[in-house]
């Protein structure tokens, strides 16, 4: 039942940050989207959201290096580079696979969440 609810937040965590590069690109255009996950993180405190550190994830997803770590997935951005960046993909893969996950889940899309039934990044099964 751990690895389901592992599974479960990491989806949700996919959403979250999908969600975050969205409002990112709508916020910084001449940006696009963020290359890190830092870049959708909390400010410090008493400074003002900028493109290095939007306000858009809490501290534990938007950590100052990723991978970074919730509820046993390890979450990256991957960015395609250019100004603006039009694409970005996302990964989240089990810590411990096997343990504190099965399957590991791509992202490209808010949309569209795809997995790999092994715990990598090859992720060809859909999910609906």
């Amino acid at each position: 039942s751990r690895i389901s609810a592992n599974e479960a937040s990491a989806l949700s965590s996919l959403r979250q940050i999908n969600t975050a590069q969205t409002s990112y690109s709508i916020s910084y255009p001449n940006i696009g989207y963020a290359d890190s996950l830092a870049k959708l993180a909390d400010p410090a405190p008493g400074v003002a959201a900028s493109p290095a550190a939007a306000g858009l994830l809490d501290w534990v997803l938007g950590c100052t290096a990723q991978p970074c770590r919730k509820s046993g997935y390890d979450f990256s951005i991957n960015a395609v580079p250019g100004s603006p960046i039009v694409d970005y993909s996302l990964t989240g893969v089990p810590a411990v696979p096997g343990q504190t996950g099965v399957r590991g889940f791509c992202s490209a899309q808010i949309t569209r969440v795809t997995f790999d039934p092994t715990g990598g990044t090859t992720c060809t099964g859909s999910l609906q």
